[in-house]
């Protein structure tokens, strides 16, 4: 069988916590009861292979010592010089998979290999494999551990997202776009930085991606792996340009280095050389290798030996092509030349180019740091790529697992934990830090911060002094890699585990966190998804008062720090406020007199959440995958922050031509108590409406925008049937001559209905509208989500409900209840009525009960349907806003509602916000953050080709059968029209366990929020035409009543 990979180095134990936990547990001198150390920092002295003493004796098994040859902990075994006479090699310790190999020997145990060996307890499953406890306590500390100083609070920074996937995070890139993570399962997977969806999956690997290393210019990604490959990618596109490998059988290839200037690629590998290859002379090749040369198709001495009658098992074909990520022609084998043997006497783990600024030369250098503990400077050759060893920087007596450089200066991870400082001017030790007591496997730098990552699962910030000013548990388990980028003004820390995790932090410096951004940053999306967070942070329940006037007073303070006037509206019975704010149009612009004004109506109350039964806490706001996970965040807070952020926006720029009036109540779950009275004692301040908008409600599936045009109406109910008799036992007291009230109750409701489910109270029907072949068109669009008789049923038809029923008495089996009680519902439709429905429920049941008992009817709430006018200015305003954010469209944005507008649709001219990108196919993939992006999932093929045409997208129209009492009410009251746009998707999980709110759709929503706002002030031509967009075809009778009418 295959031979293992060699046991992965270890850490001595460290003086202070092992789990990295507590600040206190960082020196030997350092008080259990102090927080800090502070200890003067001195330069290490050069290291000492004999720093241990241990007795001449074999030291106990699995006890942890230092090897002097290996120069790195163990635990003793047949691999120990401890256990069997030293090896005299220069190279590692260990058995032959270990150590490094000429290029002739071609060594079985090198051939084929796709073992991922990792530093420090990690096997080649990405699972934690932690050392025996007894070793940790009998490992004497390094005599030269240097401590530090921490400064200032470690208070954890901001976590804005964590993308998840099935199998360990190995390897980071970031770009101003995107973020490349490589994955254990061999897989590159891409996500986008501002909307933090998975966009594409890059697959040109068999095994963990170990290495991911940017182009400066961000126009390519390298990535290399335990498949001994590097592939050669379009960091836009995400095509791949070449696959490279060795002339000989390397192992695993843990990191590679670029240069932009010499376009020229260097790789460390696990037989300890150092190959290069040189980009531009990928043209001179006419010779391309055979296929049998690559790593994947060579020989195995053991595999493809032969067995039993001199056969030996089956190979796939070899002049399969597709299965290879690139084709033939692109695949480079690296010459023999190009190929430095033994660079160091242990793994190459990473290497870095070097200006010659930094170190006082001209040109550019390579610095490698492998597992012997030494770091290399090597000059290169501009003309062909060749390295020359220049220095050698001899380190600790562990290896090198990560390096950084800030301005002259190189920062060192090692495997004990600690982190050397060089001086790259005068190639001197500056200071060595004990910073983790864990392996540091990843050390980034950003602004003017170092960052460092250890096998604890936790991370350090250091500043130019070097002291520790922060540390958070990034992750649960190893933190693998890290990159840091900037967005906007602010600085992101990213960093990766075992976990299967990458984490998104927001790693500012103290004071400049993003809930204190001032309002001229409105527009970076860290300030919405930050204030979205606090909002959410509220219990908001309508039940519980103080959170929701915590939460209204929140929102006040808000409107009016991005420029608006703003008030609580106290509601009757001290039931929760109503958040009202105006944003006002410039005063020039009101002189004109042709502005409009629009109402936006939402709410900030939520249905209860039980937080043990989420995934998640649901009142921390929490990003996985490009969704935003807690309770409210679909239903409602999510789309109110986005149209306050969209009309805020509009406000600083002085581009509002009317007024923007926000009415936010706090008791719409619990059938808007109180919101009536309050608005109508108000009306005065909220002054004259001309257009109601809405953002309540969802997509009819997860891929489709779409725009709702109509809801039900509800009426609430209680039915109470009571006897004059107490709670009586049915052994001693229940007969044929007692008519129980529980009996009474169930045999009255079943009247209610006929055995298909037809509401039979008489005349009930009757203002309800047949449906006609226009209307049944209408569903045509809808049909893969469901057939028109289910959606209608669902939509424009009545429906009764049996909620629930409860009975006097302990609940026991042998009661017979005194009285029995059962919640029910009627959902109404236009042209019904809350008030004729009702009164029609009352009399129905007390004409159909003839019983003895008593019987009571209590109308609980109710609720009037609406049904807008799809025509209209705004929703064609609506419409075209969706298309340009979600399809894209050239239109300048001014004549959803001007005559010349419509008499080209009338004409049959093209609309072109309604033509897709893909018609014209691109070579480039459309951004995720781009309007050109698709509202659907992500892709998932190997290259980014030209998409084939697709069909015109449409935004679809939609009704609900669901109750929103404060549309209707707002359009009576002020005699404007309402427009409803659905922000969530069909998966959302409004009022259930793990709402959630994808962040692109947060996003878009408020783009066409802040787009419809500012046409629709503008005050053009409103006439209704009666031409309806959206494939809604004409002759449709809209509108509840005579009110409305095309």
């Amino acid at each position: 069988m295959r031979t293992t990979s060699p046991a992965p180095p270890s850490t001595p134990a460290c003086s202070f916590s092992d789990s990295d936990d507590n600040n206190h547990h960082w020196s030997p001198s350092s008080s259990p009861s102090s927080t800090t150390s502070t200890v003067a920092t001195t330069t290490r002295p050069p290291s000492s292979l004999s720093t241990y003493s241990f007795p001449t004796d074999s030291p106990p098994a699995k006890t942890r010592h230092q090897c002097t040859t290996n120069r790195k902990p163990c635990y003793g075994g047949d691999t120990c010089p401890y256990a069997r006479p030293p090896i005299k090699s220069p190279c590692m310790a260990g058995p032959p998979s270990q150590r490094p190999l000429s290029p002739a020997s071609h060594d079985e145990e090198w051939k084929g290999r796709a073992d991922t060996p990792m530093p420090k307890w990690l096997d080649t499953s990405g699972n934690s494999v932690p050392p025996p406890a007894e070793a940790r306590a009998t490992t004497p500390p390094l005599s030269t551990t240097l401590q530090v100083k921490e400064s200032g609070k470690t208070e954890p920074p901001t976590v804005l997202h964590k993308f998840q996937h099935e199998r360990s995070i190995l390897s980071l890139a970031v770009s101003e776009k995107y973020v490349f993570a490589g994955s254990q399962s061999g897989e590159i997977l891409v996500g986008s930085i501002e909307t933090y969806e998975l966009v594409h999956r890059m697959k040109g690997h068999n095994g963990s991606v170990l290495c991911l290393c940017l182009t400066p210019n961000q126009s390519t990604l390298l990535s290399s792996g335990g498949d001994a490959i590097v592939q050669v990618w379009d960091a836009q596109t995400f095509q791949n340009l070449y696959t490279i490998y060795s002339t000989y059988d390397v192992g695993d290839v843990f990191c590679v280095a670029f240069s932009a200037s010499l376009q020229i690629a260097w790789f460390g590998a696990q037989n300890t050389s150092i190959q290069w290859y040189d980009l531009k002379r990928r043209e001179r090749d006419v010779k391309r290798p055979p296929l049998t040369s690559h790593p994947s198709r060579r020989s195995h001495r053991f595999f493809d030996s032969k067995g039993p009658g001199g056969r030996s098992a089956p190979k796939p074909d070899g002049d399969d092509e597709e299965e290879a990520p690139c084709p033939r022609r692109n695949q480079l084998e690296i010459e023999p030349e190009n190929i430095v043997q033994y660079a160091h006497y242990g793994y190459v783990y990473c290497m870095v180019v070097v200006s010659g600024g930094q170190i006082g030369r001209e040109g550019e250098y390579l610095l490698s740091g492998g597992g012997d503990g030494d770091v290399k400077l090597w000059s290169i050759n501009p003309a062909t790529g060749a390295i020359s060893q220049l220095h050698r920087m001899e380190g600790a007596d562990s290896g090198v697992l990560s390096m950084a450089i800030k301005d002259t200066f190189l920062y060192c991870g090692l495997t004990d934990g600690e982190i050397c400082l060089w001086d790259l001017d005068t190639f001197q030790m500056v200071r060595t830090v004990r910073a983790h007591c864990d392996d540091v496997l990843t050390l980034s730098v950003g602004g003017d911060f170092v960052f460092s990552g250890s096998a604890s699962g936790y991370v350090r910030k250091w500043n130019s002094k070097f002291e520790c000013i922060s540390r958070w548990r990034a992750h649960n388990g190893l933190v693998l890699a890290s990159a840091t980028t900037t967005k906007g003004s602010r600085l992101l820390f990213l960093t990766s585990g075992n976990d299967n995790t990458v984490s998104v932090a927001d790693v500012a410096p103290p004071g400049q966190s993003t809930a204190a951004a001032t309002t001229t940053s409105l527009a970076q999306p860290n300030l919405l998804l930050s204030t979205l967070a606090k909002l959410i942070s509220f219990n908001t329940s309508s039940s519980n008062r103080e959170e929701c006037r915590r939460a209204a007073t929140y929102l006040k303070t808000l409107f009016r720090r991005f420029g608006a006037t703003s008030e609580l509206i106290p509601t009757e019975d001290s039931l929760n406020p109503i958040v009202y704010a105006r944003f006002s149009a410039p005063a020039t612009a009101k002189q004109k007199g042709n502005g409009k004004n629009i109402l936006f109506y939402g709410h900030y109350d939520i249905i209860p959440a039980e937080p043990k039964t989420w995934h998640t806490d649901p009142f921390q706001l929490t990003g996985v995958n490009g969704y935003l996970y807690a309770r409210g965040v679909s239903d409602n807070k999510g789309p109110v922050l986005a149209a306050l952020f969209a009309a805020g926006e509009l406000h600083q720029a002085g581009r509002l031509s009317g007024d923007i009036i926000f009415l936010i109540e706090g008791e719409e779950e619990s059938g808007s108590r109180g919101f009536e009275g309050a608005v109508k004692s108000h009306l005065p301040t909220i002054g004259p409406v001309d257009w109601i908008l809405a953002a309540n409600s969802y997509w009819l599936d997860d891929v489709t925008p779409a725009l709702t045009y109509g809801l039900r109406g509800v009426v609430q109910a209680t039915v109470t049937i009571s006897s004059l008799l107490p709670d009586l036992h049915s052994g001693v007291d229940g007969s044929k001559l007692y008519q129980e009230p529980t009996n009474d109750l169930i045999s009255l409701l079943a009247t209610l209905t006929t055995p298909d489910n037809i509401i039979a109270i008489p005349d009930f029907y009757i203002p309800v509208r047949p449906i006609t072949p226009a209307e049944n068109a209408m569903y045509e669009p809808l049909a893969s989500v469901g057939s028109a008789k289910e959606l209608q049923a669902k939509w424009r038809h009545p429906s009764l409900t049996v909620h629930k029923l409860e009975v006097s008495g302990p609940g026991n089996s042998t009661i017979i209840p005194s009285s029995a009680k059962a919640s029910i519902s009627l959902r109404i439709v236009p042209d019904q009525t809350s008030k004729e429905v009702a009164a029609q429920l009352v009399q129905f049941l007390r004409m159909r009960y003839r019983g003895p008992n008593r019987l009571d009817v209590s109308i609980d709430h109710t609720c009037e349907p609406w049904l807008g006018e799809p025509g209209n200015c705004a929703f064609r305003t609506l419409e075209r806003a969706v298309r340009r954010a979600w399809f894209g469209g050239n239109e300048t944005g001014a004549g959803p509602c001007d005559d010349e507008k419509q008499e080209k649709n009338e004409n049959g001219t093209q609309d072109t916000a309604a033509t897709s990108p893909s018609s014209s196919p691109s070579p480039t993939p459309p951004s995720p953050t781009s309007s050109s992006a698709s509202p659907s999932a992500t892709s998932s093929s190997t290259s980014a080709a030209p998409q084939k045409q697709q069909k015109e997208p449409k935004v679809v129209y939609i009704r609900e059968g669901g109750s929103i009492p404060g549309i209707r009410f707002l359009e009576d009251i002020t005699g404007a029209k309402a427009a409803h746009l659905p922000c969530g998707q069909r998966s959302d999980a409004a009022h259930l366990d793990n709402e959630r709110l994808r962040v692109r759709n947060l996003f878009k929503s408020k783009d066409i929020l802040q787009e419809t706002f500012e046409i629709l002030s503008r005050g053009e031509d409103t006439a209704v035409s009666g031409r309806l967009e959206g494939g809604l075809p004409l002759g449709i009778t809209l509108g509840v009543g005579k009110r409305y009418s095309v």
